[in-house]
């Protein structure tokens, strides 16, 4: 397992996502640049080096096409000092972890279900949703839900792409998340546990996350194991 294959993985995830919602991948000057337009977000995907000149043409694409905010995702040595020069802020740092799949799957998951219809999301969420509707499948999306109530208290996507160079045997676990008021109660270790599952079924031995730094130790506690640190900068248009 190596932080570029988890770089690999986490591109393959957001041209995916592009696929789905009607957006796009494109090149310039040797950098793969995504367009998500549910999030209305243009990311370049892990160039080898940083260059203004280079970054400039993506702006101007992005800008045309309405983008609001744009996100440089970059492997932790690569010097980026020419992103402040374009006006690009730090942002948050990407935690490269992985585990077994063996290791995340356990008993106890059947709070978190597997679904391919949301009726309560809207906006993003909803588009995003098509991911799992891919073919073949790719995509898996678990929820749990409020057992009083029946509103989502926790959401997680898994992901394990067919025919991407690098990546067999390795899926991903994505957006997981649990509404503040619901945590605590073993709801995201479900979540983790539903998507794994349906990763592992599909073909994949390991999984990979980014967490963040504040996630680390939810992660660590369940298996994974941490391979390196990522670096983000971001710019609003």
């Amino acid at each position: 397992m190596s932080i570029a294959a988890c770089q690999r993985l986490q591109s393959a995830w957001y041209a995916a996502l592009a696929t789905a919602t009607g957006g796009k991948t494109f090149s310039t000057h040797g950098a793969t640049w995504v367009w998500l337009p549910a999030r209305s977000e243009l990311m370049m995907m892990f160039p080898e080096t940083v260059r203004a000149h280079a970054v400039r043409p993506a702006l101007a694409e992005g800008a045309r096409l309405g983008a609001s905010s744009v996100r440089v995702w970059l492997n932790g040595a690569v010097d980026a000092v020419e992103l402040g020069d374009l006006g690009f802020s730090p942002s948050w740092q990407p935690w490269w972890m992985a585990a077994p799949v063996s290791a995340v799957v356990g008993p106890g998951d059947d709070a978190a279900v597997l679904t391919t219809e949301v009726p309560d999301y809207s906006g993003p969420l909803r588009q995003e949703l098509r991911v799992i509707r891919a073919e073949p499948r790719q995509a898996w999306h678990a929820v749990t839900r409020d057992p009083e109530h029946g509103n989502v208290s926790g959401a997680a996507y898994s992901f394990y792409p067919a025919g991407v160079a690098g990546l067999t045997g390795l899926g991903g676990i994505h957006h997981l998340e649990v509404l503040p008021a619901y945590q605590r109660r073993g709801l995201a270790t479900a979540l983790l546990s539903a998507t794994a599952r349906a990763a592992g079924e599909a073909g994949a031995v390991d999984v990979a996350v980014n967490a963040t730094p504040a996630g680390h130790a939810f992660f660590s506690r369940r298996g994974f194991v941490l391979l390196g640190r990522g670096k983000t900068y971001a710019l609003g248009l």
